[in-house]
């Protein structure tokens, strides 16, 4: 191996050793804040937002969707939304509550964002999304229930506030005692 090569190796070594020591002296200090009612830098998001997309990604390439046209699925989800989702993700034409301007990242609210992609929404409601409060709704709720869900969550970009309520109504809306107890 020629001196240059040895030289590079042992500068990017050393590299790597100052930024881990820099990184665990700046976790150490608290230089971070991790109030939630402080943005993240720019570049934290980006790198965040990378790795949320990414990740969610890869792991939902292999599930199989059913069809998630039926009425009966669609009405179901709409009721799980309604108990489940609406306080951080809104529903059509509802105004904000007191707890999502304190949320960070804010939730999205689905119903003003396109169709997104049934694999990958399945994944999400059923493993949660880490340091978002996106609870995992599997280890409380079937496969079929969270098809449910993301059957709804299909049409619901296109609902009107009025035919939301009529979905919900059609659910019969989950039974309360059920979802007080996880299932």
């Amino acid at each position: 191996m020629t001196s240059f090569r040895k030289g590079m190796l042992a500068g990017a070594a050393l590299l790597i050793v100052v930024v881990l020591i820099v990184a665990v002296l700046a976790a150490m200090s608290g230089l971070y804040d991790v109030a939630a009612d402080s943005p993240h830098l720019a570049l934290t998001r980006a790198i965040i937002d990378y790795v949320r997309e990414s990740s969610i990604e890869s792991r939902a390439e292999d599930i199989k969707v059913p069809p998630l046209g039926n009425s009966r699925m669609v009405a179901a989800g709409a009721g799980h939304y309604d108990a489940m989702c609406t306080a951080c993700h809104l529903a059509p034409d509802m105004a904000d509550n007191e707890m999502r301007p304190g949320m960070n990242p804010k939730p999205p609210e689905l119903a003003k964002m396109s169709v997104g992609d049934p694999a990958e929404q399945f994944w999400i409601v059923k493993h949660g999304i880490k340091m978002t409060a996106m609870p995992a709704w599997g280890p409380t709720h079937t496969d079929e229930e969270i098809w449910d869900i993301v059957a709804f969550l299909q049409k619901l970009p296109k609902l009107t506030p009025a035919q939301y309520r009529a979905l919900v109504a059609a659910s019969g809306k989950p039974d309360e005692d059920r979802m007080n107890m996880g299932h």
